[in-house]
């Protein structure tokens, strides 16, 4: 295990260095402090309005959920940049001839890539989260029910794509590896606002499209539970870009941490069998 630890910590600092993740974090650190000043705003002009307590409350919940999609979003693109040419874009240059030596097994390869792009995003999404948790506890005096439930499944789909990234790295070049995942990506995107909409409509055919769209790719089905999970009970009758008329189950968190690891195993899997 002391070859993986070194691995990861390789790994970890290797994509810290990029400008990529720099980038990452200084346009999370600017979305987060605009977040502060328009909640301060809104908040100020709440308070000059004498505006309801509810009123108030069910403002706050919409502006932090808004405010988490945009971090899933950044965290979906970062996970998918970070790690589309971890294994392929080292098999191109041929570096991979340098690590994949005795003792060095290739199965420890693949595992100190993925824990480290793992620690890489987990750190991401933390300081992201935490800063939308503590500008709206500060400004507003408000958090959203159940943050680190939220946060956990968050965490969740990064892992999702980070373990398919790397299965995919071991089979096809850069180019490839990121189209296929943005276009799983895009497909479980659509499939679930038809979901949605399908079950707004009680249309049996447009569920069964979309709850076929999140087993490809169970992202989108991950990061809706954890809106759910954040939004206030009135909130979830008033339809709106983040309440759910079709909520993914505990089985779909539960499939989705079966999917990350199976894609994880098949990788480690298929590179220690692959000619290089």
């Amino acid at each position: 295990m002391q070859i993986v630890a070194t691995l990861t910590w390789l790994t970890f600092h290797e994509a810290r260095r990029r400008r990529m993740v720099v980038a990452a974090l200084l346009l999370g650190g600017l979305f987060v402090g605009l977040y502060w000043l328009g909640l301060q705003a809104i908040v100020n002009e709440m308070n000059n309005g004498d505006v309801p307590f509810l009123v108030r409350q069910g403002a706050y919940n919409f502006l932090v959920v808004a405010a988490l999609y945009v971090v899933h979003f950044l965290t979906v693109m970062l996970s998918i940049f970070a790690s589309v040419d971890a294994i392929s874009g080292e098999i191109a240059t041929h570096t991979i001839h340098t690590i994949a030596t005795r003792p060095i097994r290739r199965w420890q390869i693949v595992l100190g890539k993925w824990l480290g792009y793992v620690l890489m995003v987990t750190l991401y999404l933390a300081l992201l989260c935490g800063g939308i948790f503590a500008v709206s506890w500060l400004a507003a005096g408000y958090l959203p029910p159940n943050p680190i439930a939220a946060v956990g499944l968050l965490i969740l789909e990064a892992i999702v794509l980070l373990s398919l990234s790397l299965l995919l790295g071991t089979q096809f070049s850069t180019l490839t590896n990121g189209v296929v995942l943005f276009m799983l990506y895009g497909l479980a995107f659509v499939g679930a606002w038809v979901e949605q909409i399908g079950a707004f409509l009680q249309s049996s055919a447009a569920i069964r499209i979309g709850v076929i769209s999140s087993l490809l790719m169970p992202v989108e089905s991950l990061w809706r539970r954890a809106a759910y999970l954040m939004q206030l009970p009135l909130a979830n009758a008033v339809p709106t870009p983040f309440t759910s008329a079709s909520l993914p189950s505990t089985a779909m968190v539960i499939y989705a941490i079966g999917y990350a690891l199976l894609a994880l195993l098949l990788a480690l899997r298929v590179f220690g069998r692959r000619d290089l």
